[in-house]
């Protein structure tokens, strides 16, 4: 199982892992990416593409 986390403080909410994310784990809320279904991620790495660097994935 992983933990996503997004810094609020970097996303500038340009949607990319909203759009790229193939299990939908994120959504915008108030104009930043909340990951809402963290349980549904599977690791693949493509949020962490985040242009700002605003994602962090854990593994518990």
């Amino acid at each position: 199982m992983y933990i996503v986390t997004v810094d609020a403080a970097k996303c500038t909410g340009c949607e990319d892992c909203v759009t790229n994310c193939p299990n939908e784990v994120f959504r915008m809320v108030d104009g930043k990416s909340d990951p809402y279904q963290s349980s549904e991620c599977v690791f693949c790495e493509t949020c962490l593409q985040c242009p700002e660097g605003a994602i962090t994935i854990i593994e518990t």
